[in-house]
């Protein structure tokens, strides 16, 4: 007997399938999270071995996606086009194609496109925190075809996930906007630093600055340097699609093209 994430019991014939297409850092997080929430996981990934995980992994990806439900999509946006075209091929036209890589809206929606053409239900889904802190905890927005689905899906496993708008692209339009900010923010504030380190006053400016976000302005002021130095070469990607978005829009975004060249060079 399993449980779901708000301790009712499940029966194992009513346990929802979800296979997970790329089992890296993010993909194994939350699809070990939903697996102890009471899915039953199955993953799929030629690059990776799990072991002592709840996530099934299969070496074809016929087996895995067979008999699935929702199919989460999680190998990075280089290969997001070239996956989708393989596993839309393979998998149920009963099921939910979701994508949670990180694509400009454009993008989204071609991928909303190839899975109109397969006949499969699609969801744009934007993932707006980091994984590594709250695993398949971490609030979502979906939109698409595929996104009231993949929402009645997932939220009962304790996902925070809010469907938002039934075009693709929608959902990552949202978190283009909020990498806008976010991004943009943590750059300023590594600039302020170093120039206080330069004059032996870093110490100083990040209590202040720390204060301004309230209670927890120091975790965050943490994460966010941390998290740029650390992720700047993935974030290069997602900002020069923050770029052409805003472009498209037709947003003057100096701001944006000096976090982009920030964060290029922190990622050389």
């Amino acid at each position: 007997m399993l449980f779901t994430s708000e301790g009712h019991s499940l029966p194992e014939d009513a346990m929802i399938v979800i296979t997970m297409v790329g089992l890296g850092e993010a993909g194994r997080l939350i699809g070990e999270g939903l697996a102890e929430a009471g899915a039953r996981v199955k993953g799929y990934d030629p690059f990776v071995a799990l072991s002592d995980s709840p996530i099934v992994q299969y070496a074809e990806p016929a087996e895995a996606l067979a008999e699935t439900e929702i199919v989460i999509s999680l190998v990075g946006p280089d290969a997001a086009e070239k996956v989708a075209t393989q596993v839309l091929a393979l998998m149920p036209a009963s099921a939910v194609y979701a994508d949670l890589n990180t694509l400009s809206p454009g993008e989204k929606k071609a991928l909303g496109v190839l899975a109109s053409d397969a006949g499969v239900p699609f969801a744009d889904v934007a993932v707006m925190a980091p994984v590594p802190r709250e695993g398949s905890r971490t609030p979502l927005l979906a939109a698409g075809s595929g996104a009231e689905t993949f929402t009645a899906a997932l939220s009962p496993l304790g996902t925070p996930v809010r469907a938002v708008s039934e075009e693709a692209g929608d959902a990552a339009a949202r978190k283009m906007l909020r990498s806008v900010f976010m991004k943009g923010l943590a750059a300023l504030i590594i600039e302020s630093l170093d120039a206080a380190s330069a004059v032996g006053a870093d110490g100083d400016l990040r209590d202040q600055i720390a204060a301004e976000f309230g209670e927890n302005g120091a975790a965050l002021v943490d994460r966010l340097v941390d998290g740029t130095r650390q992720h700047a070469g993935r974030r290069v990607h997602e900002m020069e699609a923050a770029q052409a978005y805003l472009e498209e829009l037709g947003v003057d975004h100096p701001v944006t093209d000096a976090t982009v060249a920030h964060l290029r060079r922190l990622s050389t």
